[in-house]
């Protein structure tokens, strides 16, 4: 993996740390933290196509007395989910004073049908993944883009159908919005996220 990117949360104590290769599509393999709502860690491996179309994820997510796993593997228009679960993390946001977080995975994979992208929740690095595919940084400015993303939540690890919109602002920069949730987002020459204000800015070595 010749490339590496650490962004440091700003909504919360977290952090995310990936090594890439994006010569061909992209392949990753990263590491997030976070205390929010109780102490985890997730790890995660993502394939895509050439074209940058989503192909491969899993997600491992663990903490005190718990661990999840979830993998989504896309093929003949599908995405086959498969899910793993030790200990009982329901049972740790309840004793925190938070609610469940319910079933890793989704009932209705098919409900998932449109989503040529995976958006890991907290995750910059997912981001990047509309951006290269739909060309935003040749895109003319302005121009929205409305995709439907496999969005999987931490540290619970649900999947659902989001409706996402990607709007390219120039150089360096893209609008992100989601329901009533909106993001003006850095990014580097390369389309990965700089800042994305209210979760997280990149921290490159000294």
């Amino acid at each position: 993996m010749p490339k590496s990117i650490f962004w440091s949360r700003t909504d919360t104590a977290g952090s995310e740390q990936v090594v890439l290769d994006d010569g061909h599509g992209l392949a990753a393999r990263g590491t997030l933290l976070a205390v929010d709502p109780i102490p985890w860690t997730a790890r995660y491996q993502l394939t895509t196509a050439p074209d940058w179309r989503t192909s491969r994820v899993e997600v491992e997510a663990e903490g005190s007395g718990w661990l999840r796993r979830v993998t989504l593997e896309r093929a003949a228009d599908r995405w086959r989910v498969t899910t793993a679960e030790q200990g009982n993390l329901d049972a740790a946001l309840v004793a925190a004073g938070h609610p469940p977080a319910g079933l890793p995975g989704t009932d209705d994979p098919d409900r998932l049908a449109d989503a040529l992208d995976v958006d890991l929740n907290g995750s910059p690095l997912f981001n990047t993944l509309p951006v290269h595919r739909l060309g935003l940084a040749a895109q003319p400015a302005d121009l929205p883009h409305r995709i439907t993303a496999a969005w999987v939540l931490l540290p619970g690890l649900e999947v659902v159908a989001a409706e996402q919109i990607y709007t390219g602002l120039g150089p360096g920069r893209v609008r992100f919005a989601s329901g009533t949730f909106t993001a003006d987002i850095d990014l580097d020459a390369d389309g990965y996220v700089v800042r994305y204000p209210g979760l997280a800015e990149r921290i490159d070595p000294r």
